[in-house]
C-alpha cells in the first residue's frame, strides 16, 4: 500500500537548523522513496512499510543524539500523487 507522510522536526535547542537539515539529507539517501519539500514540512511517499522503516531508522538517529526534538507526522493512506501528476 503507497502512503505519504508529512513529517516536521522541531528540534528543542537554539541552533535548530542543523538537526532538520541533518533528518531531511539522511531520509534524501533513501532512494527508493519519493520527497516533496517545503518551509515547515517534508512529505515523504512510497510503500507503507519502506516509508515507516526509513522515518524509524533516522528519527532513532535524531533522537539518540545530543539534542531534544519533537516529531510531528501526519500519514495520508492509499494511492498518492505528486505534484506532477496532478
Amino acid at each position: 500500500m503507497k502512503i505519504a507522510v508529512d513529517i516536521s522536526l522541531y528540534p528543542l535547542t537554539q541552533d535548530y537548523v542543523p538537526p532538520i537539515k541533518d533528518i531531511i539529507t539522511r531520509l534524501a539517501a533513501h532512494t527508493d522513496l519519493e520527497f516533496e519539500y517545503n518551509a515547515l514540512s517534508t512529505q515523504v511517499r512510497g510503500e507503507f512499510d519502506t516509508v515507516f522503516d526509513a522515518i524509524k531508522q533516522e528519527l532513532r538517529q535524531t533522537f539518540e543524539g545530543p539534542d531534544r526534538a519533537i516529531l510531528v507526522m501526519k500519514v495520508l493512506g492509499g494511492p498518492v500523487t505528486s505534484p506532477e501528476e496532478r
